[in-house]
């Protein structure tokens, strides 16, 4: 088999290729029945290494995940490593498989017990007896050498763009097929959301010369014209390789799906909006946090997840183990961290994919994590089949900031020599957001149109530096339509791939222009309060409040709009040295508009960033009025009593839920949970959609029914306490 350039593989056949549309991939019946994946709400995985056909039990696993009462287990199948016996030529089969058939017998272990079942590949890697039969299907660094993986050197790296892709693979997916009839595929790692790989192999150097004109930096930057072509080559190919895999899975059964490894939380590179037009499945590979992550970092996740999907199936892989910086793949992570990690895949909408590595554990104290969530889960599950959100705010998903702003190329991004974290612009409103209890949706910004803002009061858009022309237009057309306005710093000062404009592309919104360049980082910069306003109601007692490390230098306002102005850096160090040598200018820190029905509010620093770097409350504070402002007090929920926490509310099937996660906790920032700290009462007011009248309200993790008041189109109610995570069942 030789290599097929990018051309090439899209000459194919559609006949070869099998594509089928996105419609298709929802794998929906001539009778229009929902798939089996869009109903499934538990979902488990256990991950064979290469030593457990030796021991591994299928009748006591298949127990274990059916005492979850899961609807679908991942087993793995092969790519790296066959677990069963294959007769494709270079499917390595472990050296312990024998005689016997593991995946064969886990399928008809789950089979018996009425579960769905998954493959789990991986198309990664593949051993040294490939690469020297077939070695057009690997990967190569500049000298022409393979890439073997850092850890098992005996495996090596695939490339995409050759015919491992579209001839190995298909070949296993075609044999398992067709001997175990499995509901879905699903591979390991790939394509992932991460940033793009540049490969050397010939097959690739060809597609460089042809079709870029160069070859691609191996770090992303979109100021180069090569990556941009390269990065829409790199995409075609991953939307084709992904129908090619679906409708493969289709061809013995047509309700089978092929389902990518995505995920990344709020930091994707590749486009995820491309990709959920051909997933029918979304499945976000975010197992737990490490580092200073903070926790909601799952729901995070689901949001950005639901932003592109639509209401289709999502699921989210739930490290079992202890997925930390150093990390132990053989040991559990604390209970309290897996259980809020589950709780908010469940209050965002995701479904829970639990997962284990090895089949002969000797930490066995995950099982009963597990199942205690699952059993709940299943007791209460019609309170989870969500049919749409409450909220009435929504926050744009800036993915082409998140990936491209500032890049050059090279490993760290630089703002005026300052090392930055793009993500850190929306971590900080997202902070704000969860400290003021709001209700927000995600919305990506290449869905941003007059259908999916219709529902949303106001939109609120954080640093969203690099935005295309018709997403400032659809954004226009919010605001002259009524929605209000929330935008900070660079927004819109570039295009997608960071070409600068020269203005803002929403000036007519922001009521300013671009006066200068970025100024910063600055320390010891503030604020200086001018006129009262709304937003400034909470800062009685003082007139200076903190500034931001950087700002975009906007033209002067005259008094009658300035109500916060801005007061230029000066020195810290020495105390001596410590005052203001310019008092006050004329230059505004936030601009304050009416526009109609619509308000605005925009800050030229970045408020959000240095709020969540800080912790400072009084930045956190001017983005809670903020958005208040912008609501004008119309919230769908209020939540009044101690404690931080995130809040969703859906539409269900038998009604409405009200899902709290309580976060209070010293490692929310920093892993792991150990133990909870309840926080409670909480007094609850939620506006009912339509003044409907609800008959009960249950809060389903205490197991109590929960009395109510209700009139004026509004329920209230007391929520004694909350442990970990609670969600209030309405029933109409």
């Amino acid at each position: 088999m030789s290599s097929m350039t990018r051309r090439e593989f899209m000459a194919v056949s559609a006949g070869s290729l099998l594509i089928t549309s996105a419609s298709d991939s929802m794998g929906r019946s001539s009778n229009q029945e929902k798939p089996w994946y869009a109903t499934m709400r538990r979902c488990g995985q256990i991950n064979f290494n290469e030593t457990d056909p030796l021991t591994m039990n299928p009748d006591a696993w298949m127990d274990y995940w059916a005492s979850l009462k899961v609807n679908a287990v991942l087993l793995n199948g092969g790519g790296i490593v066959a677990f069963y016996p294959t007769q494709v030529p270079y499917h390595h089969r472990s050296e312990f498989l024998g005689s016997r058939d593991l995946f064969g017998d886990m399928v008809a272990a789950a089979r018996r017990r009425g579960l769905r079942v998954v493959a789990r590949m991986d198309c990664n890697y593949a051993y040294q007896e490939a690469l020297e039969a077939h070695p057009e299907w690997f990967e190569r660094n500049r000298d022409g050498s393979p890439r073997p993986e850092p850890e098992c050197p005996w495996l090596f790296k695939t490339c995409m763009f050759s015919t491992y892709f579209t001839d190995q693979m298909p070949a296993i997916y075609r044999e398992i097929n067709q001997r175990y009839s499995p509901d879905g595929f699903f591979t390991n790692g790939w394509p992932s959301t991460g940033p793009l790989g540049v490969c050397y192999c010939p097959a690739c150097q060809k597609i460089y010369r042809d079709e870029t004109g160069g070859v691609p930096p191996e770090m992303t930057d979109a100021r180069s014209p090569i990556y941009r072509k390269y990065y829409e080559i790199y995409m075609d190919r991953v939307v084709q390789i992904w129908k090619l895999w679906d409708g493969i899975a289709k061809e013995k059964n047509p309700e089978s799906v092929y389902v990518g490894n995505l995920g990344g939380g709020i930091y994707t590179t590749k486009d995820i909006k491309r990709l959920s037009e051909v997933a029918a499945w979304f499945n976000a590979d975010h197992q737990g946090r490490s580092g200073n992550s903070p926790i909601w970092i799952c729901a995070q996740q689901g949001r950005v997840a639901q932003s592109v999907m639509n209401g289709r199936t999502i699921t989210n892989v739930i490290g079992a183990y202890s997925n930390s910086q150093p990390l132990w793949r053989h040991t559990s992570k604390p209970a309290a961290e897996a259980t809020l990690w589950m709780a908010q895949v469940t209050a965002s909408g995701m479904v829970p994919w639990y997962h284990w590595l090895g089949g002969s554990p000797q930490d066995q104290r995950w099982r009963e994590t597990g199942r205690v969530f699952y059993d709940w889960l299943a007791a209460n599950e019609p309170h989870f089949r969500n049919r749409r959100s409450l909220a009435n705010l929504a926050v744009l998903y800036p993915q082409s900031a998140i990936a491209f702003y500032q890049t050059q190329g090279a490993r760290e991004r630089r703002l005026n020599g300052e090392v930055i974290d793009p993500g850190e612009f929306l971590q900080g409103l997202y902070h704000a957001l969860l400290e003021g209890r709001f209700l927000f949706d995600f919305i990506h910004q290449e869905g941003l149109t007059p259908e999916t803002l219709r529902p949303y009061r106001a939109l609120l858009i954080p640093n969203a530096a690099y935005l295309r022309e018709r997403e400032c237009e659809a954004i226009r057309h919010y605001v002259a339509s009524g929605g209000s306005l929330l935008a900070t710093f660079e927004t819109s000062r570039y295009n997608e791939w960071g070409e600068r404009r020269e203005d803002f592309g929403l000036t007519d919104l922001f009521g300013v222009h671009v006066a200068g360049e970025v100024v910063g980082p600055h320390w010891n910069s503030y604020m200086h309060i001018d006129r009262p306003h709304a937003v400034l109601k909470d800062f009685a007692g003082t007139t200076l409040l903190p500034g931001p490390e950087f700002r975009v230098k906007v033209n002067p306002l005259n008094a009658e709009s300035l109500y916060l102005s801005v007061v230029p850096s000066y020195p810290a160090f020495p105390p001596e040295m410590v005052y203001p040598r310019i008092r006050h200018t004329q230059e505004p820190a936030a601009v304050f508009r009416q526009l109609g029905n619509a308000r605005v509010v925009y800050f030229p620093g970045d408020i959000a960033r240095t709020s969540w770097r800080s912790g400072n409350p009084d930045l956190s504070r001017l983005l809670i009025n903020s958005v208040r402002w912008l609501l004008d007090s119309q919230l769908p929920v209020s939540v009044q009593g101690e404690g931080m926490m995130e809040l969703f509310a859906w539409e269900t099937e038998p009604g409405y839920a009200l899902h709290v996660l309580n976060y209070t906790n010293p490692h929310m920032t920093k892993p792991f949970v150990r133990e909870f700290y309840p926080i409670g009462p909480l007094h609850v007011e939620l506006k009912m959609p339509g003044g409907e009248h609800i008959s009960s309200a249950k809060a389903l993790r205490l197991g109590r029914e929960l009395r109510f008041t209700q009139g004026a189109g509004r329920v209230n109610f007391e929520l004694p306490t909350v442990r970990d995570y609670e969600v209030v069942a309405l029933s109409l």
